[in-house]
């Protein structure tokens, strides 16, 4: 399968929006049920769903709902997905031929 970069590129928006979506509705949650003192969601899922392209809406969520910004090591780890999204995405540029 070809694909050209306009493609690629509607692809790749289309995959942030809906794992940006997921993410932010996952912080949202996270911190409801915090505040309930329900069933929390983990951190590794909240980490993996943003290295895995949420990172945009998981970053509203922090902003937003004001989750998870008093931990340093959360951040760190954060940071750290959108640094595995970005490895990503440039390892399937390169592979692809894009550059």
């Amino acid at each position: 399968m070809n694909l050209n970069l306009t493609t690629f590129q509607m692809l790749i928006a289309g995959w942030l929006g809906v794992t940006g979506l997921i993410a932010f509705a996952l912080f949202g949650y996270d911190k409801w049920q915090a505040r309930r003192q329900g069933e929390r969601v983990s951190e590794a899922t909240l980490w993996l769903v943003s290295a895995f392209g949420g990172w945009p809406g998981g970053l509203l969520g922090l902003l937003c709902f004001r989750h998870k910004t008093q931990k340093l090591w959360f951040l760190l780890e954060f940071a750290a997905a959108l640094l595995v999204w970005s490895t990503l995405v440039s390892a399937v540029l390169k592979v692809a031929g894009y550059y």
